[in-house]
């Protein structure tokens, strides 16, 4: 895999990858460089067959603290000394904006299971980022909010979207309209974490790694096939949801893997799964 970046660093052990948040001096802010790099390192990680779990996660003191204001907040708010039309200076923003959603919609699309494992701040573009995820796991003592409307933006990056697909509506309302932190064990009562462990960046990471080789040590196909067929059912009646998963199931449902999973049953063996 070949893939270098100031701000994210890729690693991969065997079946399970992970993406570093990788800019610790500035508390992992989101600057522009991780809105370029974030689709590139997704690219290189749905490109690398060996890959069938993706854990996100961060260096430094927390795992970010949302979008980086110093660095962006000028583009975001208009430059006084722009000379082009409020029309011009709209459409640049418009796409900035798009830019930076389809970067966060780069880790939704991954082919393979994406868990986050939080420590420390997860602020405004985190929440973007870990709703993006599949399964979220957070130390006891990290934070959560939904931050924008502190600072005046409306939330525009999948938050919004995804987070009502995550928790309650009326959890969303409450996070969205105050951008108030809460707790990691607030976050696990509703539901934004799947499980709050351990007190440190080590601990999470480790907790993530288990859960991963868990999913890892599963039939490829059968794991990219569940996460295909969930993510179909997003706007689909239960019957057009059915009829999806009996077109995966007739084209992939007769593989090694399966045969691989009735002769381990029968003698009485562990599995193992190449993915064919």
């Amino acid at each position: 895999m070949t893939f270098r970046s100031d701000v994210i660093t890729l690693e991969v052990d065997e079946h399970v990858a992970t993406l570093w948040l990788d800019r610790p001096e500035a508390r992992n802010a989101l600057g522009g460089a991780f809105w370029s790099d974030l689709p590139r390192a997704c690219r290189a990680l749905g490109d690398d067959p060996q890959v069938r779990v993706v854990v996100v996660a961060a260096k430094g003191r927390d795992f970010t603290v949302g979008l980086d204001l110093k660095e962006m907040g000028a583009s975001l708010g208009g430059d006084a000394n722009d000379a082009s039309s409020r029309a011009a200076a709209a459409k640049r923003t418009y796409r900035a904006v798009r830019e930076m959603q389809n970067a966060v919609t780069s880790l939704t699309s991954l082919r393979v299971p994406v868990i986050a494992a939080v420590h420390g701040y997860c602020i405004g573009g985190g929440i973007d980022l870990i709703t993006a995820c599949d399964i979220r796991l957070g130390t006891t003592n990290s934070l959560y909010s939904v931050r924008e409307t502190k600072v005046a933006i409306v939330a525009d990056l999948g938050t919004l979207q995804r987070l009502p697909r995550v928790i309650n509506a009326g959890h969303v309302a409450e996070l969205a309209f105050t951008g108030k932190d809460i707790t990691a064990e607030r976050a696990a009562q509703i539901g934004l974490l799947n499980h709050a462990v351990g007190d440190d960046d080590a601990s999470v990471v480790r907790a993530a790694y288990e859960l991963a080789n868990e999913i890892a040590a599963n039939s490829p196909l059968a794991v990219e096939g569940t996460k295909a067929v969930l993510a179909a059912n997003d706007g689909s009646t239960v019957n057009e949801g059915l009829e999806f998963v009996a077109r995966w199931n007739t084209m992939y449902l007769q593989s090694n893997d399966l045969r691989e999973a009735m002769s381990a049953f029968l003698e009485r063996r562990t599995p193992h799964f190449t993915g064919d």
